[in-house]
């Protein structure tokens, strides 16, 4: 049998043991071998503690890295004999916890998921449940008495699995979720108003830059974006608009979001969020518009341009010998947005007399994800040009401004957990008129108990968000072709 590496050499024990024959014809068993438990299984063609060393690296590593490690350890074995052992690893003690929290996970996002419960208290994970309907929750909660507080997120299927299981549990809802569900909300609003957005951003775009007395400079404006991606553009628009009006209309004849979903041939994500807006959801574009490989070196090219040099390919020559390892197109589209600001036509030649300084634009573009961000940032952290840009969203719309001022107060009551205010908080929403925050000021009064207890109490699932992460670690080590029964014993064995 295989023993554990002596240095850099194998070693392998040849043991003789002894052999007891029954004489008794009757007797079910005729020979009766010798056992050393203390070295070795029944069976076995290794040590116990060979085997309990290659049980720890396949609870680490998995399979084919645990054997890659065995290998370079002098421990010589295959992938499938270490997950055969971590298949044989009794499982942990079974406890009965009194704080948990519960959350999903996906095994297959967008198609199967899971539930994840953990203890809020020692913040180890007990249990993977293989989908996250109420029935399974339930079930558990039935196995495992005595727990006293769920912390949970806004998903009806949890709070029904943990009303039914645990009647005599406090059920939390989570803070994370609850501003994430606000911020959602939020946006929806700022979707409905996207023109007033623009607005915003154009006015930012357009004030003016100063560079020292007596200086004119000129903003790099974005470039356009091509033809060709405008019509693609508009074509997606219209596609979209179609759906969202059918939508609407098969909703109106009584149809069921899931059914809406199954006959348009679209998920369920894509029906709420329609049926929840009441103009069409617009784009909530992208964040990174207008960015390009040159940004880290634009503000040597702006330095070199205002110097007189306009000639793309030695502004390109000069970016390849400090490191640049973009293409020459890419420079020549951002010199051709510098002779844009100034008004030079292509292949027209820089005038001999001075030039305007040009300076680039370097706010980010105002997005329906930053505007929300914005304004549900703390307080302590926003500086003067934010809070400007605030009382421009604020200044566009009546509207805009009763939400923003709503969620702000909303978040302040929940950071800073004050439920005293909360009721009339409610009784705002609810008579705001804007149908986002109506509905989830509703949603908020059907979980009322434990939204409250979210402002109270002190526990949340800050501890089982970092458990998804390390068991997503997990999964893609495993390039998620784990059983839900390898994946637990690797996620609840190695706590």
């Amino acid at each position: 049998m295989a023993d554990l590496p002596w240095g850099e050499y194998r070693v392998n024990w040849q043991l003789q043991v002894r052999k007891f024959f029954c004489t008794n014809p009757a007797c079910q068993r005729q020979i009766f071998t010798e056992r050393l438990a203390d070295v070795v299984a029944p069976w076995a063609r290794k040590t116990s503690r060979l085997a309990q060393r290659q049980t720890l690296i396949a609870l680490a590593l998995g399979g084919v890295a645990g054997a890659r490690l065995s290998q370079a350890l002098g421990y010589t074995t295959s992938r499938s004999t270490l997950l055969r052992l971590l298949m044989k690893m009794p499982w942990p003690p079974a406890k009965n916890p009194t704080v948990v929290g519960v959350d999903d996970w996906a095994d297959r996002k967008g198609h199967n998921y899971g539930t994840i419960l953990v203890d809020l208290e020692t913040h180890q994970p007990i249990a993977l449940l293989p989908d996250r309907e109420a029935e399974t929750l339930t079930k558990w909660l039935k196995a495992h008495p005595g727990v006293k507080v769920i912390s949970r997120d806004r998903a009806q299927a949890y709070a029904k699995g943990a009303r039914l299981g645990a009647p005599q549990a406090i059920q939390v809802a989570d803070r994370f979720h609850l501003l994430k569900n606000l911020a959602e909300a939020l946006e929806q609003v700022f979707n409905e108003h996207r023109q007033e957005l623009k607005a915003v951003e154009k006015s930012l775009s357009s004030s003016p830059v100063i560079c020292g007395p007596g200086s004119k400079a000129v903003r790099v404006p974005l470039p356009p974006s091509p033809p060709e991606a405008v019509t693609l553009a508009q074509q997606r628009r219209r596609r979209k608009l179609a759906i969202y009006k059918q939508v609407k209309k098969l909703r109106q004849q009584g149809n069921s979001p899931k059914a809406i979903a199954a006959k348009l041939g679209i998920g369920k994500t894509t029906v709420f969020r329609d049926l929840g807006s009441s103009q069409f959801p617009e784009r909530k574009g992208r964040s990174d518009r207008g960015r390009s490989l040159v940004e880290p070196d634009q503000d040597y090219l702006l330095k070199r341009w205002n110097r007189g040099c306009h000639e793309g390919k030695h502004l390109f020559q000069e970016l390849q010998a400090q490191g640049f390892r973009g293409s020459y197109a890419t420079v020549a589209r951002y010199t051709k947005r510098l002779r844009q600001a100034l008004g030079i036509q292509p292949r027209e030649k820089s005038p001999s007399c001075q030039l305007k300084i040009i300076v680039d634009n370097q706010k980010l573009p105002l997005t329906v994800h930053r505007a929300t961000g914005l304004v549900l940032r703390r307080e302590e952290n926003r500086d003067d040009e934010d809070e400007r840009l605030i009382q421009q969203l604020i200044a566009q719309h009546p509207a805009l401004a009763k939400a923003i001022e709503l969620s702000q107060d909303l978040a302040g009551l929940i950071r800073k957990r004050i439920p005293e205010q909360f009721d009339e908080w409610l009784r705002r929403a609810r008579s705001s008129q804007i149908s986002s925050l109506v509905a989830f000021a509703q949603g908020l009064l059907q979980d009322y108990d434990a939204v409250k207890a979210g402002m109270t109490l002190e526990w949340s699932n800050g501890p089982v968000e970092g458990q998804i992460n390390r068991l997503k670690m997990l999964k893609r080590q495993m390039s998620g072709r784990a059983s839900l029964e390898l994946l637990s014993r690797r996620f609840l064995g190695a706590v």
